[in-house]
Parts: structure tokens; C-alpha cells; sequence
């Protein structure tokens, strides 16, 4: 006996939870549900927000089906992203309800934007006739330089209570504004002039603008010397995929650690591009996803989480010093996002390009193995002189077993502290290891 056809109002919504696979529910009438959207459903005591990932399987009666609260009002997951979903949840077995809330990381971009009140100095204002704490003037000072902030960020930035800034306002220092429910998104200019290239640099670029004209999925590792100038040629890459009306991620390893970074960009395209971490507040991961998912975010760049944004018209992904450590995530879903680009990029059929300049052992193996297209920059773009290195095998040393510093490199910190400058020593090794 064959198993009934699903009905069409069956739709199967998988929840960003720790579970197996997608629940049935029923679409109530006159509510045409798509996979993708987005949806609050009823488990428990309670309404969860989850995803249509397709029709029902027809393997719970009809009658026990519980209906669809509502289809909330954001913009379809992508179909890419569903694979993608789908794909990090086999390779790294995980339920995929884990590896969909990874892609929900910012519930509040789910609910409308409540109307928020942000203060501002009161044009008006004379601090000579009111008396400033210090509390006072490190809010003062933080706003100076600042567009409007709220209570919050204002307190947490000046390190005082949400009290001294409604006191202030109380006082006439500050005037109350209302904040956009959604802020405008910088519009990162591909027309503005980079820097000067070098032939090394110029090839590089050529070859990268040439893989995202193509629009097909493609892996090319870019590799050269530290201050070979990498970042500004693969913004060349950034700038071509934008004049191509599409979106670019660029993953960093540290995003915290990125103000120089920052500078190039603004000085390439002319603003900052949106950023993606943990470090974020909430109100900015809020408008950050939505600003991704309704495709108004141009250029993101992120920490790996940013992978798992949905963006609906991503065209390249960049993974920068591809090699570093920190793009592993070591609790919940595994996972190394490094490779999970490659993926990303292969099941959106975009390239992605990994920088290094000194790549891991994978990614040169795939390189040499002709899996990955390779590009070198030999010499740095400012043609200053490499720093010498020197390799010393402490086996030839003949050391006695109360020194570890070998003799050339004592001599060489001896002159340096004569000199009457300073020494760095980097010490990698961790613990005791008799066997290689």
C-alpha cells in the first residue's frame, strides 16, 4: 500500500535547536508558505521562531498537527544557504537545528525594530551652569566625537550608570533624538582609485577581477611575503564583484584586532564596511543581519561567524591569513571555516580567494595538487629589504643543559642591549616532548 501524498498545507520548519531534523506543522488558510520563510511556530508552552525547509512527510496525523503561529517579516534564507546548512550538518555531524542557529545568531533582527531614543549634545546647552562630576564629563567627552547613542551605549562606553546620562538630559546637556529603525548602510564606492600597484601586484589583481568576472566557483590561494601588499589586491577582487551589483565577505581571524584594516578599506572604497563578531552590540547585530539578509549590506567582513550570514547575492568570499588558528571553532558545531568557505563558495558556484603569507600545509597541498589556482607576490610593494633569518639547529650547539640560548643568538642579543635597544624573544615551544 503506497503512503499517502503530503498535503499541501503540511509544511516541515526546522528550529534552531539541538534536533535531528525538521517538525510538521500546518499552514493555516489563506497562509501560502515557501521554504525559506521565515516562521514563529508553537513547541511546548511556548512559540519558537524556526524555518520552512519544505513539505510535510505526512508521518504524523493530521489532527495532531499544531498550526503555524505566524510568517514573520524578513526576507527568505536563501536556497544556498539551506544547502549550506544542510552540508556542515553531515560533514560535521551535528544536528542541523544547531548548525540553522549559527544562522539566526541575532534573534531581535527577526521582530520589527522598536523605535529607540538616542541622545545627542543639546545645541543650547551651557555646562557652566550645571555642575559636572566626572561621570558627567566622560559622557560629555565620549559624545563629542560620536553620533547619537543610547543610554546604554553611552554608559558602557563612559563607564557609568544609565542614570547620568538621563541626568544629564534632565539638566538640558542632552537632547533626546529618535534613531531610524533601520540605520543607512554605507555604500562602499568600487570607482575610487586604490593604491599604485606594483607589476607583481597588478598580475594578481588581474587574475582575481578575471575569476569574479567569470562568476563561477573557483579556489586561488594568494599568496606573498609579508607588505607584499596583499589586502590591496584582493580589494581589487572586492571592487569588481561590487561594480557587479553583488555582496563580499571577507573573513579576518581577529576582527578586534583589524583598525589598520579598517583604514584601508575606507581610504579604498571611501566608508567602512559593515563588521560581523562577538564583540558587537546588539542593536548593531540586529541591523547588521538585516541590513545582509535584504542584500543592502555590500561588504561585510567578520570573524567566521560571518560565514553563516545569509546573504541572498554573495559573489566572493575572501578568507585573509587563511592559516591562522582562530578560524577553527573547537565547541558546539565543529568546524574550520577556512574550509567551510570553500564550500560556501562552491555550493553558491563564487570564487574565494585565501590569503596568506604563509599558507597551511592543506591549502599549498591543494595547490600543489592543482585543486587550487596559486598567485605569488615575491617582493614587498615598498621594495624594502626582507629581514634576515637565520635557522640554527641547537643539535650542532653542543649546549651545556643549564643554557638554551645558542651562541649566535646570545651574541646577537648581547650587541643589541650594548646598543641600547630592545630584544623580542618568541618561545613556542609548550611542555616536554622526548619524541618527535
Amino acid at each position: 500500500m503506497t503512503a499517502a501524498p503530503p498535503r499541501s498545507d503540511r509544511v516541515a520548519v526546522l528550529l534552531p535547536l539541538p534536533l535531528e531534523g525538521a517538525y510538521d506543522y500546518r499552514a493555516p488558510d489563506g497562509l501560502l508558505l515557501e521554504p525559506g520563510d521565515f516562521v514563529r511556530v508553537p513547541l511546548g508552552g511556548r512559540d519558537v521562531p524556526g524555518v520552512v525547509w519544505g513539505s510535510g512527510d505526512a508521518a504524523v496525523e493530521d489532527e495532531r498537527l499544531r498550526p503555524v503561529a505566524e510568517r514573520l517579516g524578513v526576507p527568505r534564507l536563501p536556497a544556498t544557504t539551506r544547502r549550506f546548512v544542510e552540508w556542515v550538518a553531515r560533514y560535521t555531524l551535528s544536528p542541523p537545528g544547531n548548525v540553522l542557529r549559527m544562522v539566526m545568531s541575532a534573534p531581535a533582527a527577526l521582530a520589527p525594530a522598536a523605535t529607540l531614543t538616542a541622545y545627542a549634545p543639546a545645541p543650547d546647552a551651557n555646562p557652566e551652569a550645571v555642575r559636572l562630576t566626572p561621570a558627567r564629563r566622560r559622557v560629555l567627552e565620549a559624545l563629542a566625537a560620536a553620533s547619537p547613542q543610547t543610554a546604554a551605549e553611552l554608559a558602557g562606553e563612559a563607564g557609568v550608570g544609565t542614570g547620568v546620562v538621563r541626568g544629564l538630559h534632565a539638566a538640558g546637556l542632552l537632547q533626546a533624538v529618535p534613531l531610524p529603525a533601520d540605520p543607512p548602510v554605507p555604500e562602499p564606492d568600487w570607482r575610487r582609485s586604490g593604491v599604485a600597484l606594483s607589476p607583481a601586484q597588478q598580475e594578481a589583481a588581474v587574475a582575481l577581477r578575471a575569476a569574479v568576472a567569470a562568476d563561477a566557483f573557483t579556489v586561488t590561494l594568494l599568496d606573498g611575503v609579508p607588505g607584499s601588499g596583499k589586502t590591496e589586491v584582493y580589494f581589487e577582487a572586492v571592487a569588481e564583484a561590487l561594480a557587479r551589483g553583488r555582496q563580499a565577505l571577507v573573513l579576518l581571524p581577529e576582527i578586534a584586532l583589524s583598525a589598520q584594516w579598517l583604514v584601508r578599506f575606507r581610504n579604498r572604497f571611501g566608508c567602512d564596511p559593515l563588521e560581523w563578531h562577538s564583540d558587537l552590540p546588539a542593536r548593531r547585530r540586529r541591523a547588521t543581519w538585516r541590513a545582509v539578509a535584504e542584500g543592502r549590506a555590500r561588504v561585510v567582513v567578520g570573524a567566521r561567524s560571518a560565514l553563516f550570514l545569509p546573504f541572498p547575492d554573495l559573489g566572493l568570499i575572501v578568507v585573509d591569513e587563511e592559516h591562522d588558528a582562530s578560524y577553527k571553532q573547537e565547541d558546539g558545531v565543529l568546524y574550520n571555516a577556512r574550509d567551510m568557505a570553500v564550500v560556501r563558495a562552491r555550493l553558491g558556484g563564487i570564487p574565494v580567494v585565501p590569503v596568506s603569507a604563509t599558507p597551511s600545509l592543506e591549502t599549498i597541498g591543494n595547490a600543489q595538487a592543482g585543486r587550487y589556482a596559486m598567485l605569488s607576490i615575491p617582493s614587498r610593494a615598498s621594495h624594502a629589504a626582507l629581514p634576515e633569518v637565520a635557522v640554527i639547529d641547537l643539535r650542532r650547539q653542543n649546549l651545556p643543559a643549564t643554557r638554551w640560548i645558542a651562541e649566535p643568538l646570545g651574541q646577537a642579543l648581547a650587541a643589541t642591549l650594548e646598543a641600547g635597544e630592545q630584544a623580542l624573544l618568541f618561545l613556542n615551544r609548550r611542555g616536554y616532548a622526548p619524541l618527535t
